[in-house]
């Protein structure tokens, strides 16, 4: 660390401006509060974990000079320090998926990389690929016979779509002709290995690339019978879920979710004569958002399905009457006997369907009237809609974890301004057994810690609530000024405001700096209703801006220090696109924005996450929105940050924005960081550098400071990560959750 004579020499630097905001102080607490504040909660839990077989589950908590594990025993209420005798495991006891299909991403016949043969579930026959067709062999033989014959090089069976009924009489698969192999070629300027550089190019789908065609079959595998199931019923597939038979054999099903998301059908396939019928679709004027529900915060879905008596009846997600919700149907008909759960309010995920006491256990948004609707709370409810029951009630943001027995469950809730409180509880009566811990953030308040502020204001429409928080620097004096920076990520797949208890977030290392740092939940995003998410439809380009002004303007008209003269705005990836949009579509209202990693035109995005709210096929919609198209628009003071190894947002993206801008001879800053993926400047090696560049960035050109001439320190001051600083994986809290855990938990949800 820097020394006192040292800092008074770098002061002498800084012109007397800088006495006020955007200070060497303000750098140096910036820098270190982190790392200051990390450790100041005592008692604070982790996640707990079941121990397979057993009532016992452990858990890890925050202690002063580091942490312990807590070891409790449900069935005895002993709860003590966890010690070498105790043998830690895990546990399944999480809830499954159920019988449903239903997911996301790629599915049906593309993305496996194992390659082992499906072996029958009577354990005699292994089934594998043999030139592009199915073939059949016993276990343990070298050799055995094709059952398929239809096979090609363009247009094959892939093995990891088949699935063995379960007598071991029949196998189902799919047949996939490839659509479009577009590739993303890169050179690594700077390799480490050598001087010069080199190249490589990944598989990239792009809107409006013809995709892979699957087409489903089945085989009475003795005498090689094949059956192709007519596709009138899904001639447009963006995907088909993974074959799933029932249990009697009659049949099997899948789920269609076709090209342009306005469908999605479930379908079951007769296997005595091939015939496909419909079981439930599901429409919209809109998008049909087909992941799998569940209960994140940054990513989400609506689509559920569990069948009940082997397909005779099934629960499905639906938002047909403008929210999710519960519906039974019948399995013979496709009609819906009633609607299980209903309400202006969410279902975010079934937790478990008990089908032998005829209950869900789900958890839900929105239903507590007086509480963010954006809080996750549990409930038990029969099969017929009565009986619901609150197995949480706390005002806060509820994580619940079941035993493997569902007969106790630990229910852990917070808020940004609350510490954590863990309990033990029954299932049955949702009594508290015992309070397992209540953390203690009285050390974090003596440090100047002050939690973020809830702020909400009207939307648009004037009647619906927009959420929000708002971080002032520790050395806030109201009877000054601030400019306001906005934390923005717009995705429609999920909501973005934080609303757990943290000791620190990167927003707060920003305002040191003296700054107003807020971050806001505009329509478009999810965890609402049908109508608030639908604002994204074909209009990316909104990214909630009409409810952001809108809450700034109620937070200056409340706040004096608030000061909307003075707005800039930051984000990565889709934050990337939304912030350069901000000055590009509201350039009276943002003044200055950093972009990291812009997927700035949706045309040159990928495939499954732009067609989702910007529909199929492409249309005008796609240059409404685009920042390249609208570049000529741009008033404001811009840095675009991109790595140059982007693999998930194509680079190109942020080179053709630079482009349309230069061909409209419009002033900007850019910075490409060579080597680095999708995360550069915000996570991994560059984070530091990106951190300073960010903060230097806003200094300048909103509190009109000059900034430490960086390139005459100690390298030790030069680097943000000095102090702690808000690179690597601490350093997330700066743009919330990272896109890589975002796109693993949309893979995670493919069945």
């Amino acid at each position: 660390m820097i020394n006192i004579r040292q800092l008074a020499t770098l002061v002498l630097l800084l012109p007397a401006a800088a006495f006020a905001q955007g200070t060497m102080a303000d750098y140096q607490r910036a820098q270190a509060v982190q790392k200051r504040w990390s450790s100041l909660v005592v008692n604070s839990p982790d996640a707990p974990v079941w121990i397979d077989g057993t009532s016992k589950f452990w858990y890890r908590k925050t202690v002063k000079g580091g942490s312990e594990v807590v070891v409790v025993d449900a069935a005895t209420l002993e709860k003590r320090p966890a010690t070498g005798a105790d043998t830690i495991g895990t546990s399944g006891g999480r809830g499954g998926r159920g019988g449903g299909g239903g997911g996301g991403g790629s599915g049906g016949g593309r993305g496996a990389v194992a390659e082992l043969p499906r072996i029958s579930p009577d354990g005699k026959l292994a089934a594998y690929i043999d030139n592009f067709n199915i073939a059949v062999k016993p276990v343990g033989a070298a050799e055995g016979v094709r059952i398929s014959a239809d096979g090609s090089e363009g247009n094959a069976y892939t093995l990891n779509s088949v699935v063995w009924s379960p007598n071991s009489r029949m196998i189902a698969a799919y047949r996939v002709r490839p659509g479009y192999r577009r590739m993303v070629r890169y050179v690594e300027s700077s390799p480490a290995d050598q001087l010069q550089p080199k190249t490589f190019e990944r598989y990239y789908q792009k809107p409006g690339d013809v995709l892979d065609f699957q087409q489903p079959s089945f085989f009475d595998v003795a005498t090689k019978r094949e059956t192709v199931v007519d596709n009138a019923l899904f001639p447009n597939p963006y995907d088909l879920s993974r074959i799933e038979w029932r249990k009697d054999n009659r049949a099997f099903t899948f789920e269609y979710n076709q090209r342009g998301h306005q469908v999605y059908t479930a379908i079951e396939v007769d296997a005595s004569n091939g015939h496909a019928r419909s079981l439930m679709t599901e429409t919209s004027k809109t998008f049909v958002d087909y992941r799998r529900a569940n209960v994140g915060l940054a990513d989400s879905g609506r689509q559920f399905r569990f069948d009940l008596d082997d397909g005779r009846q099934f629960i499905w997600m639906s938002e047909r009457d403008g929210w999710a919700h519960l519906y039974m149907v019948d399995g013979a008909t496709g009609a819906i006997d009633y609607q299980i759960t209903k309400g202006n309010w969410l279902v975010r995920a079934v937790q478990r369907v008990d089908e032998v006491n005829k209950q869900i256990i789900f958890a839900a948004g929105g239903m507590v009237a007086k509480q963010d609707p954006y809080f996750v709370q549990y409930y038990r409810i029969n099969f017929d809609g009565t009986g619901l029951t609150p197995l949480t009630d706390a005002d806060g943001y509820h994580t619940v974890t079941f035993s493997a027995d569902y007969k106790y469950y630990v229910d852990t809730w917070s808020r940004v301004d609350l510490a954590p409180v863990m309990q033990l509880r029954q299932t049955s009566d949702a009594k508290v057994i015992i309070d397992l811990e209540k953390a203690d953030a009285t050390g974090l308040g003596k440090a100047g810690w002050r939690a973020p502020e809830v702020f909400v204001a009207k939307g648009r429409d004037g009647t619906t609530d927009i959420w929000g928080v708002i971080i002032r620097p520790t050395n806030f004096d109201p009877k000054k000024t601030y400019p306001v920076i906005e934390n923005i990520y717009a995705g429609p797949q999920g909501s973005f405001v934080p609303k757990t208890f943290s000791p620190w977030v990167g927003m707060q290392s920003i305002a040191e700096l003296g700054f107003i740092v807020v971050q806001i939940d505009g329509m478009g995003t999810a965890h609402r209703s049908k109508a608030f998410h639908d604002v994204a439809w074909k209009n990316l380009g909104d990214a909630g801006f009409p409810d952001r002004i809108l809450w700034h303007k109620a937070a200056a008209a409340k706040y004096p220090w608030y000061d909307i003269s003075r707005v800039g705005i930051y984000g990565g990836s889709a934050g990337g696109q939304n912030s350069l949009g901000a000055l590009l579509f509201h350039p009276e209202f943002y003044k200055a924005a950093v972009s990291f990693a812009g997927c700035h035109d949706n045309r040159m995005d990928k495939v499954w996450w732009n067609e989702l709210w910007m529909g199929w096929p492409i249309d005008a919609s796609y240059e409404t929105s685009s920042n390249m198209v609208n570049a000529d628009k741009l008033q404001g003071k811009l840095l675009l940050v991109w790595g140059e190894l982007d693999t998930n947002v194509d680079p190109s993206s942020s080179m053709q924005v630079v482009n349309a801008l230069i061909k409209n001879n419009k002033s900007f800053d850019m910075m490409i960081m060579p080597g680095e993926d999708h995360p550069a400047g915000r996570r991994g090696p560059s984070a530091p550098y990106g951190d300073r560049k960010l903060w230097d960035f806003f200094v300048h050109n909103l509190l009109g400071v000059e900034t430490p001439r960086w390139n005459t320190l100690p390298n030790g001051m030069r680097n943000a990560a000095d102090g702690a600083g808000t690179g690597g994986d601490l350093g997330a809290g700066m743009f919330g959750p990272s896109w890589e855990s975002i796109r693993e938990s949309w893979n995670a949800a493919r069945p």
